[in-house]
């Protein structure tokens, strides 16, 4: 498996996890799925603001994708960061998000970012965990802030220092 710079010609791959992950889990908090031309002005605009948008590749296949970018946007938060990471259906559990987080967290220390955070449901402690195993700690828990599934879902914040790594 590569892990590279995704290119335009990966963003019908990464639109089909990305829905697949919208129809089937709560990992993403969005009803619809997306267009191709949705993801792609996303993916255009993500990286004309400089933040990584990066997959996992085998035999040409995008096996998943990772991102980076603003958390919020004001001036005082411009050295902290959020990430998603989204693997296809069939390659979860695998390692492939593991090794997509990993190779996030340098890119974002040579960005001179300080804090990496993620937004995971509550449900998913397997997420959770994940995160756990690579370096973030559980810093909070927002209590029915998302609805998807004709249920109201809490989030819980995930967090990690980069620059003490």
């Amino acid at each position: 498996m590569q892990i590279r710079p995704a290119i335009p010609e990966d963003v019908a791959a990464i639109l089909a996890i990305h829905n697949e992950v919208v129809r089937n889990t709560t990992a993403i908090y969005e009803d619809e799925p997306s267009t191709l031309i949705e993801r792609q002005s996303w993916f255009q605009t993500r990286t004309a603001q400089g933040y990584p948008v990066i997959v996992a590749v085998e035999a040409g296949e995008v096996l998943g994708y990772a991102t980076f970018g603003e958390w919020r946007a004001r001036v005082g938060y411009r050295f902290t960061v959020e990430h998603s990471v989204h693997v296809r259906d069939d390659q979860r559990g695998k390692g492939v998000g593991g090794q997509l987080l990993s190779a996030l967290l340098p890119l974002a220390r040579a960005m001179g970012k300080h804090v990496m955070i993620g937004a995971v449901d509550a449900d998913n402690t397997g997420s959770i965990r994940f995160h756990e195993r690579l370096g973030f700690k559980v810093t909070g828990r927002c209590e029915q802030v998302g609805y998807k599934f004709g249920r109201w879902l809490d989030v819980v914040w995930v967090q990690i220092t980069l620059d003490t790594q």
